[in-house]
């Protein structure tokens, strides 16, 4: 009997509407589209107004809405729905408990799953799991941030970064070889006092004090912050890399976080991958945090072919970053 592995078998994604550009930004914070584009290669980003929809389960559903569509699946089908999020809709209400409501998945279990920008990420580890256990058979994971709603618009380090949007992949059983292969996965607790959100949570529950101090916004020690995240995404690509035996010509596809372009780079370089394999779309969406990896296999599915290799890597604020080795399993 051949092993069973979690391969990916469809895609679905939705950015909201508004696209803020880096001249708007001008308007708000001391900043030009030359600064910007230099330092992160991001022209522009999606912002969801309430005029469209509200909150990220409302990104969520309209990405899971397009998989369904995409792969006339009967949403009864799926067995567990896992949203990736830093942005959940309220603190104590899953939001992937209503999006699979409102998806109509009456016969899945869900739950909420944060790490930062490595979120989606893990979230792979944890779909590929239940299913390798064979108790499920199919396992919905979206990655989805309504980022806008925690970045202050006066601070010009995050403002300028973060965007609204979603993506969702659908994995399922294989026998041929094919999906997860491999994960190298870590975590730093004491990178919280550099990314992150100091109000809200039970340490700082919200109170007039908090909020007029601005303290439920992100934040991040830039320098800092940009230091480890390059080093460690590098880091744990070329692990995975020489862990499963692939040289640069093995590797089909990077499929990195999209936090900043130089970081990306610095990643691809570690690899020794040409820029032609580096699949990038921050340009178009800024760093939507946990929508990142989903996003750019939703924008690039039609290049993959059956049995390329594809390596994940994403750095988050916590912090948490890590590496996935997967093989694609359609055309």
């Amino acid at each position: 009997m051949n092993k069973l592995t979690a391969a990916i078998t469809a895609v679905g994604s939705y950015v909201p509407k508004f696209i803020m550009t880096n001249k708007m930004l001008e308007d708000v914070v001391e900043t030009n589209d030359e600064w910007i584009t230099s330092r992160t290669g991001i022209k522009e980003r999606r912002i969801l107004k309430p005029e469209e929809g509200e909150g990220t389960s409302y990104l969520a559903i309209k990405a899971a809405q397009d998989l369904l569509n995409k792969k006339n699946l009967d949403p009864n089908e799926i067995d567990l729905v896992v949203v990736a999020t830093a942005t959940p809709d309220s603190m104590v209400a899953s939001t992937a408990a209503f999006v699979a409501s409102e998806i109509g998945a009456s016969n899945a279990f869900a739950f909420d799953l944060l790490a930062a920008c490595s979120s989606f990420l893990f979230g792979m580890s944890t779909a590929s799991g239940y299913i390798a256990s064979g108790k499920y058979k199919k396992v919905l994971l979206i990655g989805a941030d309504k980022m806008s709603s925690i970045i202050d618009y006066t601070d010009r380090t995050t403002c300028i970064i973060f965007g609204d949007g979603a993506g969702a992949v659908l994995f399922e059983p294989n026998t041929e070889g094919l999906g997860l292969q491999d994960e190298y996965l870590r975590a730093d607790g004491s990178g919280r006092a550099y990314l992150g959100m100091e109000g809200g949570g039970s340490i700082m529950p919200a109170t007039i004090e908090s909020v007029k101090a601005r303290k439920h916004f992100i934040f991040q020690e830039g320098k800092t912050v940009f230091k480890f995240a390059v080093s460690n995404m590098a880091d744990v690509a070329e692990k995975i890399m020489v862990r499963n035996n692939l040289s640069h010509e093995d590797v089909s596809w990077l499929v990195p976080h999209q936090a900043n372009k130089r970081i990306i780079d610095a990643t691809a370089n570690r690899m020794g991958l040409d820029e032609s394999k580096v699949l990038m779309n921050i340009q178009r969406y800024g760093n939507t945090t946990s929508a990142t990896l989903p996003l750019l296999l939703a924008d690039f599915e039609k290049k993959f072919k059956k049995g390329d290799n594809l390596v994940f890597a994403a750095f988050g604020g916590g912090f948490t970053w890590g590496s996935i080795f997967l093989k694609w399993a359609y055309n």
